[in-house]
């Protein structure tokens, strides 16, 4: 077998996670979701304006294209009955040399949101399979030596997005670089469509360090925090915990995300209780671009059984690339409790505590009122699993032995070297 089909793909988990009438008060967008941020939003190889299924329109690339060569706009050959949309998965634009595009920003001092869409299909006079190439984006390496295909393949996918959060600069362009791998024949590269979104503060506090201090969710202040202000980083996964799938376009405030069901990362074959509230949630003072409604209606919890639940943990597990840091974003909206040290619990990050004793209650001071908590752990070359667990705490005597999760996010920060991707030669081999 030839060597580049022996590439070992670590973080093809999650690559997954991009296939494929609520009460609330509080501050968001009209529609819940309908409400669009301005954004970029091109359909590669396209001539002309499209809609999506979304209603979303998509603009021609092509002058925004800065390399003299253009590239080749194309079309498949083939349409997988699993496309969301024609548009922009159906054209195509290729590169058989390093080609760049010069994106305008709407605003160069808040992060750029950056989704680059994939469909590695057959194409006219080009091999799908022969395509390995790199992406930078504003000087940040986002692949190196990437095969969609072979990405595909091992998911099982027609299609996938890789969807970023690119760090603020000075520059009211961004520069979007694809070059064809050099390391094999015929190699090139290629993309379908491209979205820039200037971001939101969707990251607007530095997260604590897994392990850096063992206090109360109260003594934050003693556990080390990591800057992340110049960190590019990589979506991993986006999940809707004890909830159901919800698409982009029910994201709030235009941000088009998608979130995803949490069963499949659930280990050891315990589920735990999964709920929907019937309750209006306030999002106080949390912006509505943090998560959408439904994350914060539906939460997994324990369950009911005290002494099960001290004796257990509420585990999930991740397939990820080693020698990164990654940001854990936990969402919490406790629909339950309605007063302190009825539900205290601690957070766990590949057996480090990320933090002790935490009472959603007691965070927000009211009922059904939504928070979030950012958490950073580095992942060495000796595994490839990222570990998050929850448990009761027992020390302080809370009313209920239990812990929940509404939402959960991990993003994979860029190295020293300014790279969010691991080089897939065919020294990785399986």
């Amino acid at each position: 077998m030839n060597a580049k089909n022996h590439i070992l793909f670590l973080s093809l988990l999650g690559l997954s996670l991009f296939l494929n009438g609520i009460h609330g008060t509080g501050h968001h967008g009209p529609g819940h979701g309908h409400h669009r941020l301005k954004a970029l939003i091109l359909s590669c190889g396209s001539s002309a304006s499209e809609k999506d299924a979304d209603e979303r329109t998509w603009e021609p690339d092509e002058k925004y294209i800065l390399s003299p060569d253009k590239g080749v706009m194309t079309k498949s050959d083939t349409q997988d009955p699993s496309l969301p949309s024609t548009v922009p998965y159906m054209t195509a634009r290729i590169f058989k040399s390093e080609t760049a595009y010069l994106l305008p920003l709407q605003n160069s001092t808040s992060r750029t949101l950056l989704r680059l869409h994939f469909y590695p299909s057959s194409y006219p006079n080009f091999n799908i399979s022969n395509s390995y190439f790199s992406v930078t984006a504003g000087g940040v390496t986002l692949l190196s030596n990437f095969s969609s295909y072979l990405a595909a393949q091992a998911l099982s996918q027609a299609y996938f997005i890789k969807e970023y959060y690119l760090a603020a600069g000075k520059d009211p362009t961004l520069t979007l670089t694809f070059k064809p791998s050099d390391k094999y024949a015929d190699s090139f590269a290629f993309v379908n469509g491209i979205e820039v979104i200037s971001a939101p503060a969707v990251f607007d506090a530095d997260p604590v360090l897994a392990g850096s201090a063992a206090g109360s969710i109260n003594d934050d202040h003693q556990a080390l925090t990591v800057p992340i202000e110049a960190s590019s980083m990589e979506t991993m996964f986006r999940l809707n915990v004890g909830g159901q799938y919800i698409g982009p376009a029910n994201d709030s405030d235009g941000l088009m995300r998608s979130w995803y069901d949490d069963t499949v990362y659930l280990y050891g074959g315990w589920y735990g209780v999964a709920t929907r509230a019937n309750i209006t949630v306030d999002y106080k003072g949390l912006p509505s671009y943090m998560a959408p409604l439904d994350v914060y209606r539906t939460y997994r919890r324990m369950g009911p059984e005290a002494t099960v639940n001290l004796a257990s943990n509420l585990t999930w597990i991740f397939q990820v690339d080693p020698s990164f840091m990654y940001l854990l974003r936990l969402h919490w909206c406790d629909s339950d409790m309605t007063r302190t040290n009825q539900r205290v619990f601690d957070v766990f990050v590949n057996n480090k505590t990320a933090a002790s004793e935490i009472d959603v209650f007691a965070l927000t001071g009211s009922l059904a009122a939504p928070t979030k908590r950012d958490y950073v752990v580095h992942v060495n070359n000796n595994t490839d699993q990222l570990w998050l667990a929850l448990h009761p705490h027992k020390a302080s005597k809370p009313e209920f032995a239990d812990a929940l999760l509404n939402g959960l996010e991990i993003f994979k920060l860029s190295d020293n070297a300014k790279s969010i991707s691991r080089d897939l030669t065919p020294s990785c081999q399986i």
